[in-house]
């Protein structure tokens, strides 16, 4: 059957506008391996499959599909209605998670359904509802073969087909490129298209290397002819291609929300099947050859080798199908910058992204020997923000036996992927203020992360936590807390609390502990859980 390439044929007026908005080719299900390209957490198939009802037909027909009896299954038949959330007609009861908004509504909103409606829009799917729904055709296809541009508001996310950019000139640049708005220049980004100028003018508000793709979109022009009929081109991208403008890869709170990003667009460009595939090519848009202790995570994503502007950098170069995914610092964006209203948590998106990326890089929850809680302190081996009694803190605990206390450093020595698992099996993750605690991302859902001390930064790990649905706790009592020194900014002469180390009160450490405990032991998901661990643990027992 080869590759199937999908088209949604669009009309204005009298005019048939030929609109390639899929940017990825279905892999078939009879070559290769069947069905790989789909790979998701069983919780997400119902809604995968309700975007695409006839390959749920072919799955559920087909003895090769190894989908076919979770299809089957009672639990998938009883969500059988369930969506993403960003689908119209998707009802509230359906959504794939539903946040929530305890307690009274305060701030900018009238009524409590504003509140859980804004949240909703500002950190949920919602979010990838709203840049659907702000996509608008900027150069438009003609004929089926010419090329096509279409990007949401403020040119946050793009996708296209048969465009060229030209980096010839990139040969000639001896400085390194990063965060640069000027690595294209007039005429060396464009498409055979009738480009909408004005248009695409509007949207150049957010001029910034990371908050939109106006420093390259704004460059566009119309070709005169199809670029790669006419050989132009030094090199065609036949795969799906993913540009990306990343963050600091080396920091995972921000390299995270270049994941997190990737995949909200993958929810908005998808149109077809095959929107999940990892059998993608990923170009990094900068010179540095990418590298990062959080690589691993791109293999969720693409298959391949990751690019840089270095592998084109004289040459010109045609995407036939190309995504210019939402970027990690836009105004009012995730997450970076996600103004989160009062009062909100437990973004379906962020456990969508969470679940997606343990899946896909197979970190499993273990079945543990007894009840106990499981406590993981991350130790800071850095020059600021350690703990200075950690031993006698960590002594302290150890002790209760309803406890299973370990402490780690999550530094390069431990895989990536061995962090994960850690992470995905601990119940209170504790730690300092620090770019490690976005682990957080990947506890379970009944877990408490304690930000030991925030050093007067108290909605960074406080609102993500927020966001993942996790519970937070950190210090509640400043005098006893004891810093080294006042802490001074290295660059700026002036107070700063993240440039010192501090030492804890045991006693209070131990029962911010214990009341982290609590919770935990309280949650029902964990109560669901140590049911289920204990009926595997007899089971396995069983057959032994």
């Amino acid at each position: 059957m080869g590759r199937v390439r999908g088209a949604v044929m669009a009309f204005s007026g009298t005019i048939v506008l030929l609109l390639l908005l899929l940017v990825q080719n279905i892999p078939s299900a009879t070559c290769g391996k069947p069905y790989e390209y789909i790979n998701l957490p069983k919780a997400h198939l119902p809604m995968y499959f309700k975007r695409f009802p006839a390959l749920e037909k072919q799955c559920a027909e087909d003895e090769t599909c190894p989908y076919r009896t979770v299809i089957a299954s009672q639990s998938y038949q009883n969500r059988k209605d369930g969506c993403w959330g960003y689908e119209e007609g998707c009802t509230e009861r359906n959504r794939y998670a539903n946040h929530s908004c305890p307690g009274s509504h305060i701030g900018y909103v009238k009524s409590k359904q504003a509140q859980l409606d804004t949240f909703y829009s500002q950190a949920d799917f919602g979010f990838v509802r709203d840049q659907m729904r702000e996509t608008r055709i900027m150069c438009e296809p003609q004929f089926p073969h010419d090329s096509s541009l279409e990007c949401s508001k403020y040119l946050r996310f793009c996708r296209g087909r048969n465009l060229m950019l030209n980096f010839t000139d990139l040969v000639r640049r001896t400085e390194p490129l990063r965060y640069k708005m000027d690595v294209l220049g007039p005429g060396q980004i464009g498409g055979h298209c009738r480009l909408h100028g004005e248009r695409l003018r509007d949207e150049l508000q957010h001029i910034s290397p990371l908050q939109s793709w106006g420093p390259e979109l704004r460059f566009f022009e119309r070709l005169e002819r199809p670029p790669i009929e006419t050989g132009v081109c030094d090199v065609v991208i036949e795969r799906p291609a993913f540009i990306m403008k990343i963050d600091a890869a080396i920091n995972m709170y921000h390299h995270f929300c270049d994941f997190l990003n990737l995949y909200a667009s993958l929810h908005v460009n998808l149109s077809h099947a095959g929107g999940f595939d990892t059998d993608t090519q990923v170009l990094v848009w900068e010179s540095f050859t990418y590298a990062s202790p959080f690589a691993d995570t791109f293999k969720v994503f693409s298959k391949h080798p990751i690019a840089d502007l270095k592998t084109y950098a004289g040459k010109v170069v045609c995407f036939k199908n190309v995504v210019l995914p939402l970027l990690p610092r836009m105004i009012f964006g995730l997450y970076y910058n996600t103004p989160i209203i009062y009062g909100c948590e437990n973004s379906g998106l962020f456990h969508a992204f969470s679940e997606h990326v343990l899946h896909r890089l197979k970190v499993r929850m273990t079945t543990r020997p007894d009840e106990r809680v499981r406590i993981t302190f991350l130790s800071r081996q850095t020059r600021y923000r350690r703990v200075l009694n950690e031993d006698e803190l960590m002594g302290r605990i150890a002790k209760n036996p309803n406890y299973a206390v370990q402490r780690v450093s999550y530094g390069h020595d431990l895989p990536f992927v061995e962090q994960l698992r850690i992470t995905r099996n601990t119940d209170i993750f504790i730690g300092m203020h620090g770019a490690g605690l976005t682990h957080l991302l990947f506890l379970p859902k009944w877990a408490t992360l304690f930000e030991l001390y925030h050093c007067e930064d108290p909605n960074c790990y406080r609102d993500l936590a927020r966001l993942r649905g996790v519970h937070y706790l950190t210090w509640e009592r400043d005098q006893l807390v004891y810093p080294e020194g006042e802490g001074k900014h290295p660059e700026r002469d002036e107070r700063h609390a993240k440039f010192t180390n501090y030492a804890f009160d045991v006693g209070e450490f131990e029962r911010l502990v214990a009341k982290a405990a609590t919770y935990v032991q309280g949650h029902a998901e964990f109560q669901k859980f140590l049911t289920t661990n204990a009926n595997r643990a007899v089971k396995r027992k069983d057959e032994l």
